[in-house]
């Protein structure tokens, strides 16, 4: 129901003055539901699964039957060397005629296993490739939604920034009027302010543009974009690299399909070994025909006539000289082994790298934030004093514009250093597989 009343509000908008909040969570539960990657990968598992569920019907015997009914008129003149003549037209007979066959592989060079198995191995396979996909649209969607998040704080930042700016046109104004201080001083200031307010249209067009890409992810209409978010990013300082490390090789998505990618193609190749042995078949059938004239054609013609046959065997079906093409075949299957092999060894050292990476990423900004933050109640302070200071004409509207633009730059320092350190948490939660359950 929960799903149904978001999902309903999303695409219908919400008309009150205040947006509705849109959590992470929510966030979430409708791109697992509707996120077109996710279903197009489920597809796929399915179509799998469907293989595998039909898989021990490889060990069972064929069978088909035919049948056909046959009507059959005669018209025959016959003129003999005796001068004696005979005329049988008009005789009438139907002809029934049905065939049941039954072939039984009783042994292929063990190829019926090696089948069972890679549907087996495909199937799981696709399950595997189903998870990894939640995992990446997961961690899509988490750094999707906190870049609005983040967005929203830039917004802030320069609503802030509008405020001095706003603050250092009204003092400039009144220095200029009382002759205090050069029109030069009102007019940058002026200038400042505009500036900031074409910032805070731009940051809004990206906040706007920003709900479009996640509403992508979550497959919305792009428009519907009446919601708002949350206002911070929460953040998990306490990630460690020996345990995260520990547990990527058991639970990382992308090297589990690798290595499953690997069982695959060496089921393959056993496969594809069956086909240098006989094939052995158990064959049975049972032929039934019945024929009823209306009249003989001549004294030894019968007016009626039934057979049932039945009859069973065994056929050996032995591979002579196919043009190598069962060696072509094996030697393509241990060449994709090679391949699979060289993948999984890849992707292996990727994700070490990425791992690698992400946690370096993860520890800087983890700093970054506690100098900014630092930083931010010094800039803060700065401002104050030298807005106090310009009052009072003891500084420069240039001094007041460069604290300005140090606590611009500290905020947006802040900001990013908050996001990056997410998208590393993000990142290095996708890597050990424990991004979801």
């Amino acid at each position: 129901m929960k799903r149904i009343l978001l999902y309903s509000f999303l695409l219908c908008g919400f008309t009150t003055q205040a947006q509705k909040i849109l959590t992470l969570e929510q966030a979430i539960d409708l791109a697992l539901k509707n996120n077109y990657d996710i279903r197009l990968a489920q597809n796929d598992a399915a179509i799998t699964a469907n293989d595998y569920a039909y898989a021990n019907f490889a060990f069972a015997p064929r069978i088909n039957g035919t049948a056909s009914r046959v009507w059959n008129t005669t018209q025959t003149k016959q003129e003999f060397l005796n001068g004696s003549k005979r005329d049988t037209s008009g005789i009438h007979s139907r002809n029934l005629s049905a065939n049941v066959s039954l072939s039984w592989t009783l042994f292929d060079g063990l190829k019926m296993f090696a089948t069972r198995q890679k549907l087996e191995a495909m199937r799981n396979l696709g399950e595997l490739a189903v998870k990894d996909q939640l995992v990446n649209s997961v961690a899509n969607i988490i750094a999707s939604y906190y870049n609005i998040v983040q967005q929203k704080q830039q917004l802030r930042n320069v609503s802030e920034q509008m405020s001095i700016s706003e603050e250092r046109v009204k003092l400039s104004d009144a220095k200029f009027q009382t002759g205090l201080g050069p029109k030069t001083d009102w007019l940058q200031s002026k200038v400042d302010y505009n500036a900031q307010k074409a910032a805070y249209l731009r940051q809004q067009t990206l906040i706007e543009q920003s709900k479009s890409a996640l509403n992508q992810l979550m497959a919305v209409e792009a428009g519907n974009t009446g919601y708002d978010v949350q206002d911070s990013i929460p953040l998990n300082m306490s990630l460690s690299y020996g345990e995260l490390r520990q547990q990527i090789l058991q639970k990382n998505t992308g090297l589990l399909v690798a290595q499953q990618n690997l069982t695959v193609s060496r089921l393959q190749l056993k496969e594809s070994k069956g086909d240098y042995f006989p094939v052995i078949n158990f064959n049975s059938g049972y032929n039934y025909s019945r024929v009823n004239s209306n009249a003989a054609t001549n004294s030894f013609s019968p007016v009626y006539n039934q057979n049932g046959i039945l009859n069973y065997g065994f056929s050996a079906t032995i591979p002579i000289f196919n043009g190598f093409n069962v060696k072509r075949q094996v030697q393509d299957a241990r060449l994709n082994v090679d391949y699979q092999q060289l993948m999984l060894e890849n992707t292996r050292t990727k994700v070490d790298l990425s791992l690698s990476t992400a946690f370096q990423d993860y520890e800087y900004y983890k700093t970054a934030v506690t100098l900014e933050e630092e930083n931010m109640v010094l800039a803060r302070e700065n401002v104050m004093v030298a807005l106090e200071r310009f009052k009072q004409g003891v500084s420069t509207s240039i001094e007041l514009r460069e604290a300005q633009q140090s606590l611009e730059d500290g905020f947006n320092r802040l900001i990013n250093a908050r996001y990056n350190i997410k998208l590393a948490e993000t990142q290095l939660l996708r890597l050990n597989g424990t991004l979801i359950n």
